[in-house]
């Protein structure tokens, strides 16, 4: 029975089915759903507007935390009801329409989407489909398993839809922290000085009259199809502790080390569960998604303490954590992803920030979202949120992908989300850049030799001497910059016809 959940009894009378829920969404209308990368996601209500679509066509923007489960984003875009979808995604389905231009898809830093909204920027917020494990006797909503923007949604929405997830863990209450910024230009700091503080409300507040529907669900979380780690991740890992240990003997980092980020995707928490054998104990984390390494960690006893928006774990995982968050209560928070990846707090708590690449080039630019320069993967999610703000921006990558025909390192990439200032560290199998204090011209050879694979090492040094004719900063030949991407485009492989 779903009425312990819904403890302000004069809401139960607003409990209804998601077909019938979906009427509130209209053509034209500016929609907030939750959901995290895959965690804490509305699962009935994207399934009842696709089938309302079909009948009733329908355009929206979607505004989501981040990526949703359940492939929502897919029969959304089968269904035809995306117009405008922000700020991240993963699916292919999607993928595949942002590319042909049949959905117009806003990339965006995560720290920035709710400001935008709360701007204005968009219009009204019409509704807010919020996942929540329960309701309080005062009307506030208790999340599931991430906040991400649903706080905010539910605050700046004219009417909120409440999908009540029976299948998420009541232990999730009183394990968020929502804190949400005042208006500016007189907002007053965050006032987050160590990651186990707590700064706000452990839920969200709204007036119980704006919630105009209820819906109950029994759907878990999607697990996320991160990958074990293998031997290049598991090489990148030991580069990256020698790198630290050399740090900490120098006296520049501390023996516990800074809190860590880490970013979404398989490399990045594949190398993180890497630090399971490392010397380091007491870390802790704050971050945007905890992932299975935060929990192998923990269970290891390297990991004391993690903040973050969301959690995005295996089924495995899951399995061990959902049903037994009494052992984690003690060492985990989540907040609203515009906390979590506050510029303040990052640059105020002296984060090391470990984020995946796409490729980089000789002179350290980071390419984290477009194949090619121009289709879009994923979105650049929080990884600019954390670089531009960290102690020490770190990329990681594997040098080569599909067998050798594509080099992660590149004379120049053709899409830059993170430029040359804002990364401190590239770090692949083969080994680690530093590329801190170091003038473009100091940073081609470290690169080349350290962090490109060995067949294409040769290529890039030929291509350094042809920039070198023409001089400059960052010499570039300009009609020889992008070959590799060319080749790849034409023939299948970057070393074709070398």
């Amino acid at each position: 029975m779903f009425e312990d959940r819904i403890r302000l009894a004069s809401l139960r009378d607003r409990v209804m089915s998601a077909d019938d829920a979906a009427r509130l969404v209209g053509d034209g209308m500016v929609v907030g759903m939750s959901g995290f990368t895959r965690a804490g996601d509305a699962k009935d209500m994207p399934i009842a507007l696709a089938k309302r679509a079909s009948a009733h066509p329908m355009k929206i923007t979607l505004i989501t935390g981040a990526s949703l489960g359940h492939d929502s984003d897919k029969t959304l875009t089968q269904a035809g009801v995306l117009a405008r979808r922000l700020p991240f995604q993963v699916d292919t389905t999607l993928r595949g329409a942002i590319n042909r231009g049949d959905v117009m898809f806003v990339d965006q830093h995560l720290s920035e989407t709710v400001e935008f909204l709360r701007a204005g920027q968009f219009g009204k917020l019409d509704v807010a489909v919020i996942e929540a494990v329960a309701i309080t006797e005062d009307g506030g909503l208790v999340p599931s398993s991430s906040v991400g923007n649903s706080a905010s949604f539910a605050i700046l929405a004219e009417k909120v839809i409440v999908e009540i997830n029976l299948a998420q863990p009541l232990a999730f209450e009183g394990m968020h922290d929502i804190w949400i910024p005042g208006q500016r230009p007189h907002r007053a700091p965050l006032p987050i000085v160590d990651v186990r503080d707590r700064v706000g409300a452990s839920v969200v507040k709204i007036a119980p009259e704006k919630i105009a529907a209820i819906v109950i669900t029994d759907t878990p979380d999607s697990a996320s199809n991160a990958l074990p780690p293998d031997a290049e991740t598991q090489r990148i890992a030991g580069h990256l502790i020698e790198f630290f240990q050399h740090e900490v003997s120098r006296g520049r980092l501390p023996r516990t080390l800074p809190a860590i980020q880490s970013g979404i995707g398989t490399i990045a928490n594949a190398v993180l569960t890497g630090f399971i054998d490392s010397p380091f104990e007491d870390l802790t984390m704050y971050s945007e998604v905890l992932q299975d390494s935060t929990f192998d960690l923990m269970d290891a006893g390297k990991m004391v303490f993690a903040s973050g928006s969301s959690i995005t774990v295996s089924q495995a995982v899951q399995d061990r954590v959902f049903g037994h968050l009494e052992r984690y209560r003690d060492k985990l928070v989540l907040r609203p992803q515009e906390v979590s990846n506050h510029p303040e707090v990052i640059r105020r708590l002296g984060l090391i920030a470990l984020n995946t690449a796409l490729e980089a080039d000789i002179y350290g630019n980071v390419n984290s979202t477009h194949v090619g320069g121009t289709h879009m993967m994923n979105g650049i999610g929080g990884s600019g949120d954390f670089a531009r703000n960290a102690r020490m921006a770190i990329f990681a990558t594997k040098s080569i992908a599909k067998e050798g025909k594509i080099s992660s390192i590149v004379p120049m990439v053709p899409h830059v989300d993170h430029n040359e200032h804002d990364v401190d560290i590239i770090v692949t199998e083969q080994g680690l850049a530093d590329l801190r204090t170091l003038a473009p011209r100091e940073r081609v050879n470290l690169v080349i030799d350290h962090c490109a694979h060995p067949s294409y090492r040769e290529v890039l040094r030929e291509y350094y001497r042809d920039a070198q004719r023409y001089g400059g900063q960052t010499p570039h030949a300009l009609e020889r910059a992008f070959d590799l991407h060319v080749n790849l485009r034409d023939r299948g492989s970057m070393l074709a016809g070398k």
